[in-house]
């Protein structure tokens, strides 16, 4: 398997999906529902769920397939798999519904565990992100694709970007922020979080609040490839997937991170 040109082709598969998304972002009825834990639904999240996965189905590469939007697959099935696709066909449904722009299509592959290639599209600027393993983390804006690489910086360095999210900011996270020195927030919706730090224009991102697997992989993968880091805040190692509870623990995403 070419994981560089595998990317491309779900590059191409995340602006099909995002190109969904429009259609409807610009209709005055988005279609919002609740779903059982109350969390919102809309049209957008359907329709984009159901181009990405007929498009993953379509692959000369067959996976199986873990989508918000999908039923669940049943621990005692997925723990046996290999490789499988992790998808958010729409994360950031808040921030849609807010009409923002901050909402992202999501789609990750998972292997052992660990988010192995990411593509991340944002509908509204039409910017892709992907990171492949032993490929590396790029962006694709505006005609021309740049590599991404996170510059260093430590814990201890004054001034430092803290991207926080725009709809939720915790005590646990804010006593994170209130040890740094003189940081900056920089709230932001979605998984454009792990975005900015890779591009540089952050350093850390604190979540220490619920977040699920398809929240996070494909981002991750990003953001490993340009040099950064996704970090359980409990075990001190690399945030893991295809655990029983698609729940993530509480973590911290940081750039180029010194000891």
């Amino acid at each position: 398997m070419d994981k560089k040109e595998l990317a491309q082709e779900v590059v191409q598969i995340a602006r099909h999906a995002g190109a969904a998304i429009m259609a409807i972002y610009s209709k005055k009825d988005l279609g919002v529902e609740l779903k059982a834990d109350e969390s919102p639904l809309t049209l957008a999240d359907q329709a984009a769920n159901e181009v990405i996965c007929r498009a993953l189905e379509k692959l000369s590469v067959q996976y199986p397939i873990i989508s918000e939007e999908n039923k669940a697959v049943p621990y005692e099935t997925r723990k046996n798999y290999d490789y499988h696709w992790l998808v958010d066909p729409l994360d950031g449904t808040k921030e849609f519904i807010k009409r923002n722009g901050e909402f992202t299509v999501n789609i990750a592959l998972i292997h052992a565990g660990k988010p192995v290639m990411g593509v991340v599209y944002v509908p509204c600027f039409d910017e892709a992100y992907w990171g492949a393993e032993g490929v590396g983390a790029f962006m694709e804006a505006n005609g021309e694709t740049t590599k991404l690489e996170v510059p260093a910086f430590k814990l201890t360095d004054e001034g430092l970007n803290v991207v926080c999210s725009r709809s939720h900011l915790n005590e646990d996270t804010q006593a994170f922020v209130d040890k740094l020195k003189n940081p900056s927030l920089v709230p932001t919706g979605s998984s454009l979080k792990f975005l900015i730090i890779a591009k540089g224009e952050a350093h850390v991102y604190p979540r220490l609040g619920p977040t699920m697997e398809w929240d996070t992989a494909a981002a991750q993968a990003v953001l490993e490839q340009a040099g950064g880091l996704v970090i359980d805040e409990e075990t001190k190692q690399p945030l893991r997937y295809n655990k029983e509870n698609l729940l993530n623990p509480y973590f911290i995403a940081y750039g180029g991170l010194q000891q």
